[in-house]
């Protein structure tokens, strides 16, 4: 059980195949709880918008603590999320702005407690209840109001209030059967790492799987579809996993198969590029408590509870050091010591992304960093964004499986000209396609060829596809996607931001424009021409050249990722010897 308020403990509890709700009693005595079957809770059915009902239920979670079987490495990944909760919402809870944030704290520890899993922590680090008014609009339309929020983080929140995701848990019904909506593919970026979750249930689980489940979008996950032959170590009358694509009762409470091969592949892509720093332990929500895992002040280490720590170089009770250790945590902490200021703590994962290394006088690895936006990737004929290599031919995979490419450009050209929901550049002001201008039409629809016989992301997901005779004879076959509305990952079938569109030209806002709005390359002029420059527009030398400027000898690395080889090393061409 996670406790959420003083004297007042919530949870779910697993024994063999029975699920049980544990929440504060509303009788008297004061204190006293109440224990229940899953099966019991009220919610409204309803999906998380994906065109077909999608059931929230909640099942085991035995061993959600055990990273060592964790597919992702040691490595936890942190995700600092803050919530929100809508006008509706805090008059749905009788305007006490304390209940409401109780109830949001909860949801957050139980999405916490899904993810441990996957060797991730969801760090609640802010709270925001409106309670005179709503700070931007909310409909019964949730395709809108999911535009508007994420319009309203990127503009107002981001910029006050540092975080990697924002969540919205809104009172309002929305149109169908859509209880959450989040876009596909977007965690840590400015314009699109979040969502929105209606409030279904008597019980905070309900909208918490519902949180995690658009959360899972944000990562990449798609539902858990009966073709894609998914393995859910729950059986659906106990839950099935959270990223089915129809809920019920109980709730479920783990991942799936697919689910943890969608993560991992996002994550080699460079999904979740801002996921690897320690959270700012000053912000946690919810105050400081030894065993919560995180290292708060005062504190020398937190290996969580009692029963859950593992770590030999910490006292769980009193999360002190044990006699001679110098540490416990981090990737450049080894049995109890500090690793050598240039010891590799954080490989390249990607095209777009720099290693990291130790510094020698911190455990934790430095903060990831990767290339500058509009820097050509490694290796990949592409511009780098948000430290992920976008192409056309990466997203026709996804769309269509192995063998499929991208369509010829009189494919993009011809359909996206159109301005319906099969070619388009994106929605106007007013809600309508638009039709994509001729040099913007490679950020439209995307348009491929080969593959499978249809779209491999869902049911819901229907094939497009248009001949296009040619001057000389014979014809192109333009193969498109179209998602029916309601999809809760809004259009997959859209060009990514960030793709290539022509030489030194990149998709933006539905564009395609001069990868010089970056700047990428006024600041790489300042490197010397011995090293690259970083997301945080600083250099990343050559290993015989000192950060900042690289002008000078030393040990390579920047001045965000520690050097980057021992000192009495010998690198020649980025490879190290000893």
């Amino acid at each position: 059980p996670q406790s959420t308020s003083i004297g007042a403990a919530a949870g779910f509890i697993s024994l063999e195949n029975r699920s049980y709700v544990l929440e504060p009693s509303t009788d008297p005595p004061s204190g006293s709880h109440r224990i229940y079957r899953s099966e019991q809770l009220h919610f409204t059915p309803g999906s998380c918008g994906h065109g077909f009902n999608i059931s929230l239920v909640h099942g085991d979670t035995q061993n959600s603590h055990n990273q060592s079987d964790s597919p992702f490495g040691s490595t936890i990944k942190y995700v600092e999320l803050i919530i929100v909760a809508d006008n509706r919402e805090f008059q749905k809870q009788g305007k006490d702005v304390e209940k409401v944030k109780q109830r949001l704290a909860e949801i957050a520890n139980y999405v916490d407690k899904f993810y441990r899993a996957l060797n991730i922590r969801v760090a609640l680090v802010g709270l925001e209840v409106w309670s005179d008014q709503d700070r931007c609009p909310i409909t019964q339309d949730p395709f809108t109001t999911l535009h508007e929020f994420l319009d309203w983080r990127k503009l107002k929140l981001l910029p006050n209030r540092p975080h990697d995701n924002a969540q919205l848990v809104s009172g309002v019904f929305f149109q169908g059967t859509t209880i959450g909506m989040a876009p596909i593919m977007s965690m840590c970026t400015a314009e699109q790492s979040g969502g929105i979750v209606m409030d279904h249930s008597d019980n905070p689980l309900g909208a918490a799987v519902t949180l995690a489940h658009e959360l899972g979008h944000n990562f990449g996950m798609n539902h858990d579809t009966p073709e894609r032959g998914c393995g859910c170590r729950v059986t659906v009358d106990r839950g099935g996993c959270i990223m089915t694509p129809s809920t019920g009762y109980p709730f479920p409470t783990v991942f799936s198969s697919c689910s943890i091969k969608d993560l991992s592949a996002s994550l080699e892509k460079g999904v979740g590029m801002c996921l690897f720093n320690m959270p700012e332990v000053k912000v946690l929500y919810g105050g400081q408590k030894c065993g919560n895992g995180y290292v708060e002040e005062g504190e020398e280490c937190d290996c969580g509870e009692l029963e859950e720590c593992m770590n030999p170089c910490c006292n769980s009770t009193t999360c002190t050091l044990k006699g001679d250790a110098v540490c416990a945590h981090g990737q450049c902490c080894h049995d109890c010591l500090l690793k050598a200021a240039g010891t590799p703590c954080r490989d390249s994962s990607n095209s777009c992304d720099l290693p990291e290394f130790c510094t020698g006088a911190n455990p934790h690895c430095p903060a990831n960093v990767y290339l500058h936006d509009g820097h050509a990737c490694h290796n990949v004929d592409g511009h780098c964004y948000n430290g992920i290599c976008q192409t056309h031919e990466q997203q026709c995979i996804t769309l269509w499986g192995q063998g499929a490419k991208p369509a010829p450009g009189i494919c993009f050209e011809r359909v996206n000209s159109a301005g319906d929901p099969y070619g388009n550049c994106g929605k106007d002001s007013k809600g309508s396609f638009a039709k994509c201008e001729a040099p913007d039409a490679k950020c439209g629809k995307i348009q491929c060829q080969g593959g499978a016989n249809r779209p491999i992301i869902g049911t819901n997901a229907v094939s497009i596809e248009t001949n296009i005779p040619l001057q000389e004879g014979g014809r192109i076959l333009c193969r498109g996607t179209h998602v029916y509305l309601g999809d809760d990952m809004p259009d997959p079938g859209l060009v990514m931001s960030g793709t290539k569109c022509g030489d030194a030209m990149m998709c933006l806002n539905r564009q395609c424009q001069n990868v010089s709005v970056f700047g990428v390359q006024e600041c790489s002029e300042k490197c010397s021409g011995r090293g690259v420059c970083n997301n945080n527009k600083n250099c990343h030398c050559e290993a015989h050249w000192a950060p900042p400027f690289c002008d000078k000898a030393g040990f390579g690395g920047s001045v965000d990722s520690g050097p980057m080889r021992l000192a009495g090393t010998h690198c020649y061409q980025h490879k190290c010897l000893l």
